[in-house]
């Protein structure tokens, strides 16, 4: 428990992005928690006029549960900052950054947290040749919860070389990230700024009915089994979490963030490469960091204050002494 004090919460969710839907489910499920706390909320679907509601709205903090571009690239962390308005979750250089797969790998790597290998090729490139041995995984590079993703195998349906008019990423991204395939288990971990620090929520394995952990397998029911905690090697759990919290410290995460990994279970420890950090994980009813809370004793209203309250020791720590307008 937080022991906040009771607050004005503006909870940003929605906007124009590709996970749109997933983010009014997050906000829905914040604003119900806060308000079950006794917190005052003011939902804002976010538009072009979000600038002028949340003047209008003053919130003590906002509760930033947009999930994409703009909320999750620095866009609205810059506005927030102008505006001198407190937010949760990590800041603007640590949002742009994090975004980026390909720029977070190139941040983390020096401080020993291993990914895959792979480059940036332009989406033209891929007709005329592979950039990779098959198999091979192409991403866009700043999109989150797996939107745009390909495996490319030796018995694909999209052509080798893949073909112009194949269903894919190349036909919405200019240039993507192009890694190698790793084999193997689905494994997440999730970190929470307390008081008293960064808090490893321990570590997740997902095992999905069939091919990979995309977009539809994280946000539909009974698509995907959440073995919390993960039955993995002791080791392994430990090397996640470590890694989890060397990214959140390293990129500069706040409040919340969460690691994704594949592991090559037939390599141990060499087996295990870091996929990508999110600095703004879903807050659903299958999300995973509500799930991983539970686990480490904590419900759904507590995750939810805690980033609240980390944002106020961060911006505001006066209201979160007491100094929060509430019901006023």
């Amino acid at each position: 428990m937080t022991g906040l004090p009771k607050l004005h919460v503006a909870v940003l969710m929605g906007g124009w992005a590709n996970e749109r839907e997933v983010s009014l489910t997050s906000g829905k499920g914040v604003a119900d928690a806060l308000e079950s706390r006794g917190h005052r909320v003011t939902r804002i679907d976010m538009d072009r006029q979000v600038a002028a509601r949340l003047a209008a709205a003053a919130p003590d903090v906002v509760f930033n549960a947009l999930h994409g571009v703009p909320g999750e690239d620095g866009s609205v962390q810059g506005m927030l900052d102008l505006m001198g308005i407190p937010y949760t979750h990590s800041g603007l250089a640590t949002s742009v950054i994090a975004i980026d797969k390909q720029l977070t790998k190139l941040v983390l790597q020096p401080h020993g947290v291993p990914f895959p290998g792979g480059r940036i090729v332009k989406s033209a490139e891929i007709f005329e040749r592979d950039p990779l041995p098959r198999p091979y995984v192409l991403k866009p590079v700043n999109e989150g919860s797996s939107v745009g993703v390909a495996i490319v195998t030796d018995d694909s349906n999209y052509g080798n070389p893949i073909a112009r008019n194949a269903i894919g990423p190349w036909q919405d991204f200019v240039e993507l990230l192009a890694e190698p395939f790793i084999k193997g288990r689905e494994l997440t971990a999730g970190v929470l700024d307390t008081a008293e620090g960064a808090l490893a929520l321990g570590v997740t394995e997902l095992v999905i009915e069939s091919g990979f952990y995309d977009y539809e397998h994280k946000y539909t029911d009974g698509r995907t089994v959440h073995v919390c905690p993960a039955q993995i090697p002791p080791q392994i759990a430990a090397l996640c979490e470590h890694y989890a919290l060397t990214a959140h410290r390293v990129l500069g995460c706040r409040g919340v963030s969460r690691t994704d990994f594949r592991w090559d279970d037939e390599l141990g420890e060499d087996g295990l490469f870091v996929l990508e950090t999110n600095t703004q994980p879903g807050m659903t009813p299958l999300s995973l960091v509500p799930e991983q809370g539970r686990n480490a004793g904590m419900d759904y209203a507590d995750v939810v204050e805690a980033i609240v309250a980390d944002a106020l020791r961060r911006y505001a720590p006066d209201k979160l002494a007491g100094g929060g307008d509430g019901h006023d």
